[in-house]
């Protein structure tokens, strides 16, 4: 496949996982290695289709900063195969607990289906665990779905709400639409909020802003399947190598800042 052509099918993929997506579009990348014009016009592209995917934003930064960006694309999709944040989860989260999860995201999803001696309070709005719970037959789990009505009770009722990060930066997180919810509902009553980061999900300074703005831009956000909720709401972050204060993980964000990426594909001047 012509790599135009792959990028394409990778830009306008929609309801994948960001592993996934991730994975496809370092194939992508790829293809342009040689032509650094067009490896940055391929960059922009695959941000302006998936403006809130964290991993896109950062499988595109160190792309660009690269030596060799072809290599590096396709370093990027091993460390998210060889990712171990759904262990952590598995580690780390009580024994004998009931947890308040938003969506069913892989990372979260991936550590708390092996955890048969939790209770699980599933709260998805975007739909994702209704089409995901008949691969669960297979795992001991007391599951319950929560409607959307039900978030702020059900976040009064567990002892700790997981939310997996789809971006973080230093004055928040993108994450499901019922996530800021759950948060501040959690926090008002005094139960632990966690946010999963899973690697390539924890930006620097200038792409977290330009990532939040592209997000509260929309005309109507209680309509889209993502929301920005404020770091202030988190109690830690969970990590591939535990837990940790919010304050210390927007310190050491997962890529390079590239500047290029601050300017939309339609910008005036743009590639």
């Amino acid at each position: 496949m012509h790599p135009i052509e792959r990028l394409r099918y990778v830009a306008r993929a929609g309801g994948v996982d960001l592993v996934e997506l991730v994975q496809d579009a370092a194939g992508a990348l790829s293809g342009f290695a040689s032509d650094p014009a067009a490896l940055v016009t391929a960059c922009r592209s695959l941000i302006d289709r998936h403006p809130s995917a964290g991993p896109v934003w950062w499988l595109a930064a160190r792309v660009l900063c690269a030596a060799d960006p072809g290599a590096e694309a396709w370093q990027a999709a091993d460390d998210l195969e060889q990712d171990q944040t759904a262990r952590a989860v598995l580690r780390h989260v009580p024994a004998d607990s009931t947890a308040l999860v938003v969506g069913w995201p892989t990372t979260v999803a991936g550590g708390l289906v092996r955890r048969g001696d939790c209770r699980l309070l599933v709260v998805d709005a975007g739909g994702s665990f209704g089409f995901r719970a008949d691969r669960l037959g297979r795992y001991d789990l007391d599951i319950e779905h929560i409607p959307e009505a039900g978030v702020a009770s059900a976040s009064v009722a567990a002892d700790l709400v997981v939310i997996e990060a789809q971006a973080l930066g230093d004055d928040g997180f993108v994450a499901a639409i019922g996530a800021r919810a759950a948060a501040a509902v959690a926090v008002d009553a005094g139960i632990p909020v966690w946010v999963v980061a899973p690697v390539g999900r924890v930006l620097p300074r200038e792409l977290w802003r330009a990532l939040a703005a592209r997000v509260d831009a929309a005309p109507a956000p209680w309509g889209e399947p993502d929301e920005m909720v404020p770091l202030r709401l988190v109690t830690s972050v969970l990590r591939s190598d535990g837990l940790h204060e919010p304050a210390e993980v927007v310190t050491a964000p997962d890529c390079p800042f590239a500047p290029e990426l601050l300017r939309r594909l339609d910008a005036p001047g743009s590639w």
